[in-house]
Formats: structure tokens, C-alpha cells, sequence
């Protein structure tokens, strides 16, 4: 234990900054080509951009993609893929919905806010590490 702080220590006092490993703070998009600043917060309902997200996510895409749903829709929530992989079912919309119209009740504004909150809150996006 002793060890382990004195060498925490010695590389603050060297000036080493330690990675900070938690929720990815930016996302590139790809459709707008534009970086999009992830605000920090415990909770997806909170009033930020990520956080509508989570709302219109729940309201719109899990309206069909809900679990034995009938329309065939495969189930999904936030963390049924990699955040790099929901960068790609926007940025490429193959998905059958987005392809059949079901998209497009949604605004541009609203599909990168979903886009947003499901790249923060994707599979493997979350350090278990960190408190927040």
C-alpha cells in the first residue's frame, strides 16, 4: 500500500497526468461531420442534449423495438451495441426502420440527440470504474 502511494506520488510530483477513464465525453458524427460534446451527468433524464435523447429513444425507437413486440422489430436498448456501432446505424441508416420511412418523424436535431445518448450509454462505454 505504502508502494503504491509513494509512486502515485512520484509521477503527480513529476507532472504525469494519469488517464481519466469514464463516459466518452465527444462523439464525431459522421452525417453532420461536426464533434458533439457529450455533457456530463448521472442521470439520461437530465434536461441536456443526451439526456433528450433517452426520452426520444424510449418514446419513439422502443415503441416497436420492445421485447416480443410484434412487428418483428429486434429488441434494443441503449447498450444492444457498441457506441461505435450506433455511430454507424445513423451515419449509414441501413436498419430496416430507417430505410422504411419509420425515421421520419424524427428531426435531424432528434436522431443526433438519440444518436448522442445511445453512443454514451453503449456496450463497453462506461469505465466500471467510475463513480458516475
Amino acid at each position: 500500500m505504502k508502494q503504491a502511494t509513494s509512486a502515485l506520488v512520484i509521477l503527480l510530483v513529476m507532472g504525469i497526468a494519469l488517464p481519466a477513464f469514464g463516459r466518452p465525453e465527444t462523439r464525431y458524427d459522421a452525417t453532420t461531420k461536426t464533434c458533439r460534446t457529450l455533457d456530463h451527468g448521472p442521470l439520461e433524464w437530465e434536461s441536456r442534449a443526451w439526456g433528450q435523447g433517452g426520452k426520444v429513444f424510449r418514446s419513439l425507437c422502443q415503441g416497436c423495438h420492445f421485447r416480443d413486440n410484434d412487428q418483428g422489430a429486434p429488441f434494443l436498448w441503449a447498450e444492444s451495441k457498441t457506441a461505435k456501432a450506433w455511430n454507424r446505424v445513423f451515419s449509414q441508416k441501413y436498419p430496416p426502420c430507417a430505410q422504411d420511412g419509420s425515421w421520419d418523424s424524427m428531426t435531424l436535431d432528434e436522431q443526433l440527440m438519440v444518436n448522442d445518448y445511445l453512443f454514451r450509454w453503449g456496450k463497453n462505454s462506461r469505465d466500471v470504474n467510475d463513480n458516475a
